[in-house]
């Protein structure tokens, strides 16, 4: 009776040490890779710092590389809310604009910047950052489409509109290392977003001259 018993938010006694277990393991590691390097922290650092058994970190991560990129999947996860959170009456465009902005700003903290640049100073993070690109794309489209009610007309479109936003935050992110000096992540995200709708734009008016 007492290990079925849940919290107030659904959350079991297993469940939450299973969390609490994983988020340790994660914040050792991150505090690690930020201390040492990522190359030169050990698996066996981690779980020593951690508290737990080799073969604990293996059930929760199957790489070094996978805690990193933790924190990657929980932005995804973050957008996903957002977006599901926005008014029915926004327009789609409306409504990822905003949801981007917020999530981004949110996770613009010390920890985040400096995971940013442990990932752009490791060659093996870097080629594996390339990928969360193509998940977050697939989450967004399928975010969008729900807002649509899953209408299998909207689906071709809804997916454009994910490649295009996301790959305006793929050049984000490389713009965000050129801002000025004291530029908010509020003012660059609606700047990017301001010229990418500019550029669309100006491309529909080119594109209707071949119609």
């Amino acid at each position: 009776m007492a290990e079925s018993k849940r919290t107030e938010t659904g959350e079991g006694r297993r469940e939450r040490k299973r969390r609490q277990t994983r988020e340790r393991i994660e914040n050792a590691a991150m505090a690690l890779f930020l201390q040492r390097g990522f190359d030169a922290t050990t698996i066996e650092d981690i779980t020593e710092a951690a508290d737990v058994s080799k073969r604990s970190f293996f059930d929760y991560f199957p790489s070094k590389e996978e805690v990193v990129f933790a924190w990657q999947d929980s932005f995804a996860d973050r957008l996903m809310a957002e977006i599901a959170a926005r008014p029915a009456e926004e327009s789609s465009v409306e409504a990822v604009e905003a949801a981007i902005t917020t999530t981004v700003i949110a996770s613009v903290d010390e920890r985040g910047l400096a995971l940013g640049e442990l990932i752009r100073c490791t060659p093996a993070l870097k080629a594996r950052d390339q990928l969360k690109y193509a998940k977050l794309e697939q989450k967004l489209a399928e975010a969008l489409l729900l807002r649509k009610g899953n209408d299998s007309e909207q689906r071709s479109r809804m997916r454009v509109l994910a490649a295009i936003v996301i790959g305006a935050l793929r050049v984000g992110g490389e713009l965000w290392q050129q801002r000025p000096a004291g530029a908010s992540p509020q003012d660059v995200a609606h700047e990017i977003f301001a010229e990418l709708w500019k550029m669309l734009s100006e491309f529909g008016d080119q594109a209707k001259t071949r119609l």
